[in-house]
């Protein structure tokens, strides 16, 4: 179903959806939200983008196979966890926060790079599913 008003919106969808989800990531700290949710609304978009525009072009514009932002992900949320560990003596996911919240994203702490490690594994994990299944079909 390649329609020109698919193609055209999802021109205009695909980053608006993009900041969308950085928003869900961000808000996730207080509110409900949070790295999955923002990773598959992430996911949802280049899915839209395949879908209107083709395979080959979505993946053009990730620029590497989506499965590289798995281990990094896994990474960056384990690490996360460890930092209390190596740092304070304190137990494994204990939260850290900074001292002064940043303008913008509030109060920043071990939780959000958590948050954004599990951001990057949904996103991976889910379009690599996708685009595996897409290409064998």
């Amino acid at each position: 179903m390649k329609t020109l008003i698919l193609k055209t919106a999802s021109n205009y969808l695909l980053p608006l959806l993009l900041v969308f989800s950085v928003f869900i990531l961000l808000r996730g700290h207080y509110l409900p939200g949070g790295g999955f949710v923002g990773g598959l609304i992430a996911a949802i978009a280049f899915v839209l983008h395949a879908f209107a525009n083709g395979l080959d072009n979505t993946k053009g514009l990730l620029r590497f196979h989506p499965g590289f932002l798995m281990p990094v992900g896994l990474g960056l949320a384990f690490v996360s966890g460890l930092a209390p560990v190596i740092g304070l003596d304190d137990p494994f996911m204990t939260g850290l926060w900074f001292p002064e919240p940043f303008p913008v994203i509030g109060n920043v702490g071990s939780a959000l790079f958590f948050d954004i490690g599990v951001y990057l594994v949904v996103i991976g994990v889910t379009l690599t599913i996708i685009f595996t299944i897409s290409e064998s079909a």
